[in-house]
């Protein structure tokens, strides 16, 4: 069994539109550790007894050019101490820094991506490192052999275009079920952008996205993984939005169950 090593990057220095997901990682921890609920996944693992999680807690980010350096150095470190690292975002351009050094171990991944939004712009305002871009990074740079799209719902023509540039699977949202998702084949990194659900099941996000997955449909969409995950995050969470915890709940349980997928050998 593996061990995952969680590691909170408290940054929205990318994000466009609103800040806040910089405050998401220790309300993610606070939940996932929460009296609230227990241990267990859906599986029936449990953290802390088949799942063994090591908390690195929250990188100190500072929106400064030397963070990608700093998130790049930590998921490092997880890779040589054998262990799978789990990121709490923080806006998702922290996924192309990630996926740089997980390739650089593994060598180019197959992704699961979970989001709204295509996140392939060459560059937004100008920012080519903005949160609606770190695909095209990772796709440029050769860092992924197979990037699956799953929940896209935002499709433009540019994005369009990207994606046919890149070879990039997109399951769009319209007539969607979980067994339209391929199967996909390690070494797998997932990534789930919390406003590929609807904003009926996550508020807490910075752009609400009508017509979204359910909970349920992205419990469904990893129930079919069999494949090894060496990594994953969970991104986009602004407590600044959410209502009672709802989308804090559904991060920190997404962050269970990838842990329980990633622990699992294959």
């Amino acid at each position: 069994m593996a061990t995952i090593r969680l590691i909170g990057l408290p940054t929205d220095a990318n994000s466009s539109f609103l800040r806040g997901p910089a405050k998401a990682p220790p309300k993610i921890r606070e939940l996932l550790f929460s009296d609230m609920g227990n241990a267990a996944t859906e599986s029936g693992a449990e953290l802390g007894r088949e799942i063994q999680l090591e908390d690195a807690g929250d990188l100190p980010l500072n929106g400064n050019t030397d963070d990608d350096a700093k998130i790049e150095t930590a998921v490092a470190a997880a890779l040589a101490a054998g262990c799978v690292p789990l990121l709490m975002g923080g806006d998702h351009a922290i996924t192309y820094p990630v996926l740089k050094t997980i390739a650089a171990h593994y060598g180019p991944v197959e992704i699961l991506h979970v989001d709204a939004h295509p996140d392939l712009y060459d560059e937004l305002l100008g920012n080519r490192r903005s949160h609606a871009s770190p695909f095209a990074r990772i796709m440029e740079h050769g860092l992924a052999r197979r990037l699956v799209q799953v929940g896209v719902r935002t499709l433009n023509s540019h994005q369009r275009e990207q994606a046919v540039r890149f070879g990039v699977e997109i399951v769009p949202m319209r007539n969607f079920s979980a067994d339209k998702v391929p199967q996909l084949h390690g070494p797998l990194y997932i990534s789930i952008d919390l406003d590929g659900l609807d904003p009926a099941h996550a508020p807490g996000v910075s752009h609400h996205e009508p017509g979204g997955l359910s909970v349920r449909e992205v419990m469904d969409i990893l129930a079919r993984i069999d494949a090894q995950v060496v990594g994953g995050d969970v991104v986009e969470y602004n407590p600044d939005r959410d209502i009672h915890d709802m989308t804090a709940a559904v991060a920190a349980k997404f962050v269970k169950e990838i842990a329980a997928l990633a622990s699992v050998t294959r």
